[in-house]
């Protein structure tokens, strides 16, 4: 009759299941770099907002990962780590007043300093499309300039 160390069998066991889990594991994930530029230096803080999708784009309430950064200087850095692979956009805007959202002229227009991945032109409502980024398991940096 053979006989079993129950805790050996659990450690063997436990020690196959991470070797199979860390085979099976998805893409590493990347760090993504935002510097922002052309900042108006003063009050408020500089909102760095991540989105993961189209979905929900343009809601601060929906975004992945909200980042800040002081308002103090003209350009302002942030950093994302540890993205999964996917699509994602970024938006920036100053917080002048400190209300933690993009005022809105008319409910449409913004009232502060804000920019986007991929600076689009933007006639309308921005887009995700024309400010998306792919992530993949490298490292990114991009550059948002404001406009006031």
């Amino acid at each position: 009759m053979v006989r079993f160390d129950t805790s050996q069998t659990i450690g063997l066991l436990c020690a196959a299941a991470t070797s199979l889990w860390l085979l099976a594991s998805p893409a590493q994930a990347g760090e993504l770099d935002v510097k922002a530029r052309h900042i108006a230096p003063g009050s408020g803080s500089i909102h760095v907002v991540l989105y993961r999708g189209a979905t929900g784009f343009r809601h601060e309430d929906r975004a992945f990962r909200v980042l800040e950064a002081p308002a103090n200087s003209a350009t302002a850095s942030v950093r994302f780590e540890a993205l999964p692979p996917g699509d994602y956009a970024v938006m920036v805007y100053h917080d002048a007043n400190a209300n933690d959202k993009l005022d809105l002229r008319f409910g449409m227009f913004p009232a502060e300093g804000w920019g986007l991945s991929n600076n689009p032109r933007v006639m309308g409502p921005p887009s995700f499309k024309a400010s998306k980024i792919t992530m993949d398991d490298q490292n990114k940096s991009i550059m948002i300039d404001l406009h006031y």
